[in-house]
């Protein structure tokens, strides 16, 4: 039943068969590669971008809107504690640090100063400054922009009355 032939043509078949799966997942890999296509810490663009101008758009709409001392003098902390939510994930307020550090007293902290939290280099040369209500607006309304390097990947909160709830709310947590 099985004679040389036979077993030299499953073999053959066999290897033919790895062969192609192989060059299928070269090939595969080279279209859908989702690796940068660059080394150390450079980011490259996978893909074209099409300018349609709603960047502008919204950072004119955010100058136009009312200053934040109005926002934040009118700001509300129970709204503020639903905005949290989006922070739980990283931070926590009891005192522990998460991913990200404890924000108990946040407001009007010295930045960089929860105690055995490993910051950015970027937040650490900041370290003398503290958090006041219009940092943390800066800060929460596009992290990377405010500290670049900053180990936060939040994207941030583009509402300011979102961020001036949030930052009540956590005035209001010591």
């Amino acid at each position: 039943m099985f004679d040389t032939m036979t077993v030299t043509k499953v073999t053959g078949a066999v290897c033919g068969s790895l062969l192609v799966y192989l060059f299928a997942s070269w090939a595969s890999d080279a279209l859908y590669a989702t690796t940068p296509a660059a080394h150390g810490d450079e980011e490259v663009a996978q893909a074209y971008v099409i300018e349609t101008g709603a960047e502008e758009a919204t950072t004119e709409a955010a100058e136009e809107g009312p200053a934040f001392a109005d926002l934040y003098a009118a700001a509300d902390a129970a709204a503020g504690e639903k905005v949290f939510g989006k922070c739980k994930a990283c931070h926590k307020l009891d005192g522990s640090d998460g991913t990200g550090p404890h924000l108990n007293g946040i407001v009007g902290k010295a930045k960089a100063a929860s105690a055995g939290f490993g910051y950015s280099e970027a937040l650490l040369a900041m370290a003398s400054d503290v958090w006041s209500p219009e940092n943390l607006d800066a800060f929460l309304q596009n992290p990377k922009g405010y500290a670049p390097g900053t180990k936060m990947s939040f994207a941030g909160l583009p509402k300011a009355d979102e961020r001036a709830n949030l930052i009540k709310y956590l005035e209001a947590n010591p």
